[in-house]
């Protein structure tokens, strides 16, 4: 590398090594782990159109409302079950604590501490919120590169979603009958 090269990488490190520091105030955060997780998802995201274009498959130039309605619905569902299922647990594992349940058939878990990499992957693992943007980025694209196998897989995630607030408000109106066993 030549000493132009050499001087400005330096630069921009020491760069970001202040801004770092002067974003985070003395917080221990794990931004450079969170720059890969954003390069990785722009990344497949880019991988993504690439095989649509290789394909011949454009976008729709709007997405019906039929498809929207259940992708969301499917998106709340997987979304929640990658990052809060006990049977999901073994993927979160590597980059998580358990720390106890939070809900019916939900587990609270904590992203570990001992590297960057792992807490920025342990915190997108652990928030619905934030593994909802892979999510919809799945169902989405598997519209425009496989739309019929999407919506049967999204329809599956969409009935589950529908039967998991059936059974809560089944259950919330036997606790208010008082026929909870």
């Amino acid at each position: 590398m030549s000493n132009v090269a050499e001087n400005l990488t330096d630069k921009v490190r020491e760069t970001a090594h202040r801004e770092a520091a002067e974003y985070t105030q003395g917080e221990d955060r794990p931004l450079a782990g969170y720059t890969a997780t954003m390069g990785t998802y722009a990344l497949t995201a880019a991988a993504l159109v690439a095989a649509s274009r290789l394909m011949g498959r454009r976008g729709p130039a709007a997405v019906p409302w039929a498809d929207l309605a259940l992708s969301s619905l499917a998106t709340f569902k997987l979304s929640r079950l990658i990052a809060r299922d006990p049977v999901t647990s073994p993927l979160r594992a590597p980059f998580t604590h358990y720390d106890g349940l939070t809900g019916p058939s939900e587990l609270h878990e904590e992203p570990r501490e001992d590297s960057t990499w792992r807490h920025a992957i342990g915190e997108l693992l652990t928030c619905p919120f934030c593994v909802s943007q892979w999510v919809a980025t799945g169902f989405v694209s598997g519209l425009v590169l496989a739309p019929r196998f999407t919506r049967l897989a999204a329809s599956t995630f969409g009935v589950v979603a529908v039967s998991d607030f059936l059974q809560f408000a089944h259950a919330a109106i036997e606790q208010a009958t008082g026929e909870a066993k």
